[in-house]
């Protein structure tokens, strides 16, 4: 059952329909655009990341905020509009990345904490809501130490078979309640779903 606490935390994901995020080989063409999942987030004010995805991360965004009219990093297209709003929201606004092993981040606006009573601490504290941008292993954290309180998926119209689980590190069964499903022009459904 997520905590009830002054703070909604909710984790965005771009989905495959068989439940992975990346194919067996890292493989993410499948998704048009990184942007998108922060359209479902309203009223944030704190970003959430693993210390395995925020390298890839931070290069990413800072790029395309430095740069808005050249080649995204591992694309062969100049960014889209909604890419480049992203990038300078995620420029001005805070984030608390999960790890133990990275020495620093880059990102002005990145903190480094080392386990899950800070992030829960955090969480406690005033504020509005916080986005777990990921990566799959600490959402599995998050949602095993109770911390989750929505799953907000975009689910893609493509099955992998094989790649990277979203919930492959998810320790226990957990019930959710659906708050909305919503299918697209594109064939994706975004669905939301509250944690128990």
């Amino acid at each position: 059952m997520a905590s009830n606490t002054s703070r909604t935390m909710i984790a965005a994901f771009q989905v495959s329909l068989d439940g992975f995020i990346q194919g067996p080989n890292g493989e993410k063409d499948w998704v048009n655009s990184w942007a998108d999942a922060l359209e479902m987030i309203p009223d944030v004010d704190t970003f959430v990341l693993g210390g395995h995805m925020y390298p890839d991360y931070g290069a990413y965004w800072e790029s395309i905020y430095a740069n808005p009219d050249r080649v995204v990093p591992y694309q062969d297209r100049i960014p889209a509009k909604s890419e480049i709003a992203y990038a300078r929201l995620a420029a001005r606004t805070p984030h608390i990345v999960l790890s133990t092993t990275l020495k620093s981040v880059s990102w002005p606006t990145a903190q480094i904490v080392r386990n899950i009573a800070e992030l829960r601490k955090l969480k406690g504290q005033p504020g509005k809501n916080m986005y777990v941008v990921g990566g799959a292993t600490l959402v599995a954290s998050l949602l095993n130490e109770d911390l989750i309180d929505e799953l907000r998926l975009i689910v893609h119209p493509i099955i992998l078979g094989k790649g990277l689980a979203l919930f492959g590190g998810v320790k226990k069964r957990l019930a959710l309640d659906l708050v909305q499903a919503k299918p697209t022009e594109s064939g994706r459904v975004i669905v939301t779903y509250r944690v128990r």
